[in-house]
């Protein structure tokens, strides 16, 4: 399948122009998610991952988030970069959300930045900003990057998107 990426608009990046494989980066934008009215997670330092065809993932520093809201869940992934995924529960006065972010505690060599931060899939969760946009999930229920204005499509986890 031939797959036609949007033209970016100013001041938008295409995550067609992003590598495969994947690569971490420190982010300076503002990421902020709350849920049930309570600031889960509120930082300037988040690390960013890009890859090819994904609209970026946010993984903010264990001490920006809300102490004690992150439950550890016996739920594990494998990424061929990264490593080993461990995944966590959120509890929010007495509410669970099963599964709804991830770790990486011992991530390969090109990623051992992202070790002691956590991301979130934003579907999960009552609002997600990236600099006081509202994000949007990427589609498909695994992947967990938050699309904005500041990027360009078409993102993987559409309809018809599998073999990109």
């Amino acid at each position: 399948m031939t797959v036609r990426p949007d033209h970016p608009g100013p001041g938008q990046e295409s995550v067609w122009s992003y590598p495969r494989p994947a690569i971490a980066e420190r982010c300076s934008r503002h990421i902020r998610i709350v849920h049930r009215g309570r600031i889960i997670a509120d930082t300037m330092a988040s690390i960013r991952t890009l890859e090819t065809s994904h609209p970026p993932s946010y993984y903010i520093p264990l001490p920006d988030i809300m102490p004690g809201a992150l439950q550890p869940s016996t739920r594990r992934s494998f990424c061929e970069w990264k490593g080993d995924a461990a995944y966590f529960d959120l509890v929010v006065d007495g509410a669970r959300l099963r599964n709804v972010a991830w770790s990486y505690p011992d991530p390969g060599p090109d990623f051992r930045v992202l070790r002691n931060h956590v991301a979130f899939y934003a579907g999960a969760l009552d609002e997600c900003f990236v600099d006081g946009e509202r994000a949007i999930p990427q589609p498909g229920a695994f992947y967990g990057g938050w699309i904005t204005s500041h990027v360009a499509g078409p993102f993987k986890g559409m309809p018809g998107s599998r073999f990109w």
